[in-house]
Order: C-alpha cells, then structure tokens, then sequence
C-alpha cells in the first residue's frame, strides 16, 4: 500500500534556458528559511523515523553499531619542536580530543577536547596548527557540519587560550612563520545574506601577528580581477618562503606563487602562473623548490625548480613518472618517502635526495596509508595502515634505519581472519576494465541472493581509499557483501582516468556504476532485488542518476548529501567552483549535457522506483540540501510503485565532516534498517 506523504507544494515555474523549457516545481524549497520548508522537514522527519521504527532490526544493528564502534583510534603523530601531537578518540566520544607529549614515552596531555564545546557534540576541531617551536596551537571549529571556521589560538603548556579570534575562515589551513609569533590563513568576507547559502567569491589570504585585533590583519595577496580564485599559503621548512597556491574551483591545475619573507620590500611573485598542471611543493633547499606534478606526467612525478631561474628550461626530473599512480610525495629523514596507487592500493617507496630507488616498505597487506609527516631532517615519522578488515593501526617509522614498529594498534569486538576481501576487473560500457573491491564474511554462501551494498564516487580526481569501516562491518557481519567500485572521473589512474569521467564524459561514471552492479548479478554473487546503491556527495549525484536511468537494476538506493540538481548548483556556496568537473549550466553545450543526466530533471511521473531513501543535512553548506529536498518531493510525486520513497534529514548536521560519533551511528543504523526492510528474506 502507498505511503501518504506530507503534502509538497508545487508552483508553475518554468524557464527558458539554452532553447529548452525546465520545469523547477519545488523551487520554494530552496528557501531554508521559511515556515513552510520547516514544517515540511520536521513531516518528512516524522514519516521517516515512523516508517523505519516499525523494523525490529533498527534496535539490534545500533546495538551491534555502538559496540564495534567503541574501540581506540590515533591519528598518526606529527612533530613540532620536538614534541609529539596526535588525536586519539575512546571509542565512542563524539569528536576526537587532541593530544601532546614531551616525548614517546612519556603520558599524553590533553591540549583540546571538542566534546565539551557543545552538549550535543556538533563543535568539531576543523584545523589545526603548531607553531614551530611547539609551544602554541591554532586551532579552528566548526558549528554543525558547517564549512565556516572561526579560528584561535591556545598555549600548549598550560591549556590557555590567548584573546585571537579570527572568523569567517573558509577552505584554509593556518601556517605559521618562522618566529611563531603569527600565521598566514585565507577567508572570505563576511557573507551578505543567509552564510549556508550565499555564493562564496574573492578569497583572501591575511598574515595575523599574535596579540592583535583580526581587523589589523596584514593582506597578503588578492585578487579582485579573479574572485573564483581560492589561496592557500604554506611557510616553506626553513622559514624563509611563503608559498601561495592558487586554484580554480575544484580544478586540479593550479598556480603557485611566493613571497620572500626575509625581505622587507618582497612583493608576490608569480612562479607557476599557467594553471596548465597540479603543482605540489613537497620540500626545499634554499631557492631549489621540489613540487609533485602532473606536468608532461599523467601519473605524477617529481621536478625541482629553482626559483631564481624558473624557466623550464631549467627544471629537472628528479623522480620520473611511474607505471602506477604518484599520490603522495614527503620528504623527511633525507629520503622522500613516496605513496604510490596501484590499482587503487598503496604502495609505498623510498629515494634518495637525487632520486634514485632506495627500495620499499613492507605494508601488512592491500589497504591505505596515510602520514609520514616531517622536516627533511627528522630520523622519524609515523603512518597508520588500514584495509577493509583490518583497522586502522598507527606505525613508528625510524627513516634511516628503515625500521618499523607498531605504535598504537586497535582492539575490536571481531576476529579479521573471518574476512575474505578481492578485487577483481569488470567491463564497462565502453570496454574499459574498472577495478571492483569485493569483501565478506569468509563462511559466506554465495547463492545469487546475498545483500550486497555497492559504493561509488568517481569524480574530482579523489580515489577511493581502501580502508576501514565499522558500518561496512556490520553489515558483512549481517551477510552481506560490500562491494567497492573505483570508477572513471576519481584519482586511482591519473589524469586520462579522471578526465574520462569529468564534463561530457560524466555518463561514463554511471555506465561504470552500472556495469558494476550488473557484474555482480552475472557473477552470482547478488540479483537486483537484493542489490543495494550507496554513495555520499558525487557519490549521491552518482546514485541519483543511476537510480533514475535503471530503476530496474537496483533493490534499494541510498543517495547522501547529493548534487542532485544539475542545473542550479552552481548557485549555492561553493558550488560554482565545481563547474570544473561537471561543466556549467551556463554553457550551451554543457548545459545539454547536464540535462541528460541530472536526476531532479530526469524522474519520470509514473516511473517504478526502488526503495529509496534520500539523506542530507540542514546545514550542509558545501552541497545545499534544497538539492535533497527537492529530488525527494520530486520522487515521491512521480512514484508509481509502491516502495517507499523517504528523505532523512539530519539536523545541526553539514556534509560530513566533523559529524559527531552518535549521528553517524544513527545514520547508518538507518541506512542498514531501511536497506533491509526491502531485501527480500
């Protein structure tokens, strides 16, 4: 029997965009503030917490969630004046407290513990920062999932913070110079209007001297005559240089300029002003700056430019491009200490200061690697190791010596030997192999009926990591199967693998999703009834355009703070900066191509859809939630079936990022509940 909704308003709106009518029926719905969108959250709330108290399961799986949940978790620990500073969390506490030591054998002290900033645990530790004789931290937060930071600063020995309050930080870090007596950090102006929904243009990077009002901070650089571009400026090792970064959007390529911070009268200059590649600066010595690129390089390498003849004449390769993909490049202990991806795995090696191979670390197994943090002269770093059955364990690294031993490890309720995880390749649409992570419970019988949850991104040149996840446990624990797909538009193969699913080439990562989904039914491992479709941000974009191209294939879909509304996103926040990655509905030609596949525009009235629940959060400022809003009455109003179609809207809640332990819990009870609910069996 059909659900009733809460009645959806709609309105006549039709525009003429390009030469095409586009209709936009729940256009109110993008108006946050109003009565009536509020009322309609709090209805849609109430049907969906209803709707899924009804299943005995939702009790159990939340049970079993918050046990496996509450184990110990580290971060790996970086250096500064020669102290040690990590995150470590209990296991349930809503954010991880930050922690510091004198040295590794002595008792870690707490220097900030976000959960007692708010009673419900939405203020979270956005950013960090030790000065370099490690005696301050700047530090930012974040109120409910937002994007907006307001930044201090507190002394490392006695807990204290001092009177500096910067606001209205957004997309940037803190460095600090060389005295520790200030720091370089990027924000906006104070937004006109409603903060979780203006556009954000003209990012500006300030210098800010300890003990002074944020109102006489220094501006460093602006560029007026480029609002879109965004800066991020890093104090090079030695103290001496500020390196601007400049992007555009989320695009890869990105600019690099610098200030000479030893000379009174230095002025910006502009090192790498073409935008045609991604430059990373990894170290330097003196005015030789090493960067990782894609320049002439589709898999990374690693260049050495002197800026004071920076002509590219005058580069030189230091590591050459590989087979597999460059991810990440540090330098510490004398040797850069580089992450490779192969086939979507890490793999991590060693060269010396010239370049030359000096062999390998032995990981424990396929998985993800992330750390080794450091000066170019520290004999030590730490990096932590993860897969999709074994949780993340932090390691000591002595660089010189090439030994490593374990520094803190977990201790879970399960066994990771009952585990069996593979990858294997399917076929796409269009020949392509894609690479599929496939993982269950070892004793499992593959019938052709198991529930199998199949996540994907597959944009902005982000790969997937192969890691760990509690909720991905439950749910092997329950019998099901977590499928991983690492499709074309993500970073797993470079460049040519992220261009082939950007722009025009976007359809791509939906053939690949599908062609993944059905590679699982022809392998027998699942058939469509018991086929379940996650993903969060692109990845709900992802969902929803698989969901409305072959309804048919799927059992249950799960799109989370997706960009649902192709043709209107590029209005909200930060959204016009991805533009780079899908094109803009401005263009003619890519605003065709946007309509063929944006799933708000392309849900058909008198359709079959499966299961779906729709998830985001009230205050997600990085993908607007009227994007959700508006896909859900859309889909519930074109329903022809009789699946339920749900939305579930997290409240004091944003993207993702610093979500609280509890709401993440609840979330994804409620993803397994619904997804359950409408398994067969």
């Amino acid at each position: 029997m059909p659900i009733p909704y809460p009645q959806t308003r709609t309105q006549d709106l039709v525009e003429e965009i390009h030469g095409h009518r586009v209709p936009d029926p729940y256009r109110w719905m993008e108006d946050l503030e109003s009565d009536e969108i509020r009322a309609w959250i709090q209805n849609q709330n109430s049907l969906t917490n209803a709707y899924l108290e009804r299943s005995p399961l939702k009790e159990k799986i939340q049970a079993r969630m918050h046990e496996l949940w509450d184990y110990e978790r580290y971060s790996p620990p970086f250096k500064r004046g020669g102290r040690y500073f990590f995150t470590y969390n209990t296991g349930l506490l809503n954010q991880d407290i930050f922690y510091w030591m004198e040295d590794l054998d002595a008792e870690p002290q707490e220097l900030i513990d976000p959960n007692t900033l708010s009673e419900d645990g939405t203020v979270a530790l956005s950013g960090a920062a030790i000065s370099r004789d490690g005696r301050l931290l700047a530090y930012g937060l974040s109120d409910a999932g937002s994007d907006w930071q307001t930044w201090h600063v507190r002394r490392v020995d006695d807990g204290q913070d001092l009177e500096d309050r910067i606001e209205w930080v957004k997309f940037s870090g803190a460095s600090w110079d060389k005295s520790s007596t200030g720091f370089f950090y990027s924000r906006y102006d104070a937004p006109q209007g409603d903060a979780l929904k203006s556009a954000n243009y003209d990012h500006k990077l300030y210098y800010h001297r300890l003990g002074t009002p944020q109102s006489e901070d220094r501006l460093i650089y602006a560029r007026p005559d480029h609002p879109k571009w965004g800066f991020y400026g890093q104090v090079t090792e030695d103290g001496r240089y500020l390196v601007i970064y400049v992007s555009q959007g989320t695009a890869k390529e990105n600019g690099v300029f610098y200030l000479d911070l030893e000379d009174p009268q230095g002025e910006v200059t502009g090192l790498l002003t073409d935008f045609d590649a991604a430059y990373e600066l990894v170290w330097n010595d003196e005015t030789r700056f090493f960067f990782k690129t894609d320049r002439d390089a589709p898999l990374n390498r690693v260049i050495a430019i002197d800026i004071d003849h920076p002509h590219p004449s005058k580069w030189n390769e230091v590591i050459p491009e590989d087979k597999d993909k460059l991810e990440y490049a540090d330098f510490v202990g004398g040797f850069f200490v580089c992450t490779y991806l192969h086939h979507a795995a890490h793999q991590v090696r060693y060269y010396t200061q010239d370049g030359t191979p000096d062999g390998e670390l032995t990981l424990p197994g396929i998985g993800t690697v992330m750390g080794f943090s450091g000066r170019g002269d520290d004999p030590e770093t730490f990096y932590k190791f993860s897969s999709f059955t074994t949780p993340g364990t932090v390691f000591h690294l002595d660089v010189l010596n090439r030994k490593e031993t374990v520094f803190r490890s977990p201790d879970l309720a399960f066994d990771p030997k009952d585990y069996v995880s593979k990858q294997v390749f399917f076929t796409s649409k269009d020949g392509t192999q894609v690479p599929l992570f496939i993982t269950h419970r070892a004793d499992l019988q593959i019938d052709g009926e198991v529930p199998t949850y199949l996540y994907g991104y597959g944009g902005f040149n982000i790969p997937l990591p192969v890691s760990f996840s509690v909720p991905n446990l439950v749910w092997m624990e329950m019998g099901g199967i977590y499928a991983q797909a690492h499709l074309r538009g993500g970073g797993e193969y470079g460049r040519e693998w992220h261009e082939g699913g950007m722009k025009a080439n976007k359809q791509n990562v939906f053939d690949d999703f599908i062609a993944a989904g059905e590679y699982l039914i022809h392998e027998g491992y699942t058939m469509s009834p018991y086929l379940v479709i996650g993903g969060r941000s692109n990845g709900g974009l992802l969902v929803g355009a698989c969901l409305t191209q072959r309804p048919d294939l799927f059992g249950v879909c799960l799109p989370n703070v997706g960009v649902l509304d192709m043709l209107r996103f590029h209005k909200f926040t930060i959204g016009w900066a991805w533009t780079s990655d899908y094109g803009s509905p401005d263009d003619p030609d890519e605003f065709s191509t946007l309509l063929a596949y944006s799933p708000y525009h392309n849900i058909k009235n008198g359709a079959i859809y499966p299961p779906t629940m729709v998830l985001t959060g009230d205050h997600d400022d990085r993908v607007f939630p009227g994007h959700s809003f508006k896909f859900a009455a859309a889909l519930q109003n074109a329903q022809a079936g009789e699946a339920p179609i749900l939305i579930r809207i997290e409240t004091r809640a944003g993207h993702g990022a610093g979500k609280p332990t509890a709401k993440l819990i609840e979330e994804f009870s409620d993803m397994w509940t619904f997804a359950l609910m409408h398994i067969p069996g």
